[in-house]
């Protein structure tokens, strides 16, 4: 399998499957997603792949590439340095001026949200099979949590769709 395999992988079982993201299945069927391989090694070069994706991006029309998830499975594998990175990708969004009309998700393989332990099952809702960066419109944004009125809500309800999974739960949706 390919690290793009392993994301449309990850997209059906995880994250539409236990519906993580309420808002992916649309644009994912509509296919409006942006599977996009990066080769970089480091984060150089990760930087330079990120400014032109990010410009692709703005410039698409948004009913053909709404969202881009730019998987780079050789660069920032340790998830201190990937963390580290989001960073750099932010005030690349600021120098570009894109700041408030693109945003960017962060998915790892190792992802931990600040004060929890790096078992806990809840850091799974941001766990890919490969670092991802997820470059998000805000105004699809804007628009789906229009039409999802309990957006807020999202973040608790995965949390304990996860902790009801449970951490074995979460290793069968990959046998």
């Amino acid at each position: 399998m390919t690290a793009l395999d392993d994301t449309r992988q990850w997209l059906h079982r995880a994250v539409i499957g236990l519906n993580l993201c309420p808002f992916a299945k649309a644009v994912l069927a509509r296919g409006q997603v942006r599977l996009v391989h990066s080769s970089a090694p480091d984060a150089e070069t990760l930087a330079t792949d990120l400014l032109h994706e990010l410009q692709l991006l703005v410039c698409a029309d948004p009913t053909q590439i709404d969202t881009t998830l730019l998987v780079h499975p050789q660069a920032l594998r340790e998830f201190e340095e990937f963390n580290d990175f989001l960073d750099i990708a932010d005030a690349l969004l600021v120098e570009l001026g894109l700041e408030g009309k693109i945003q960017i998700a962060s998915f790892h393989p190792d992802y931990r949200f600040a004060g929890t332990g790096a078992d806990d099952i809840t850091n799974a809702t941001n766990r890919s099979p490969h670092p991802t960066l997820h470059l998000l419109r805000e105004s699809s944004i804007d628009d789906a949590v229009a039409a999802f009125p309990d957006a807020a809500a999202i973040y608790e309800r995965n949390q304990e769709t996860l902790r009801r999974l449970g951490p074995e739960g979460w290793r069968r949706l990959w046998d």
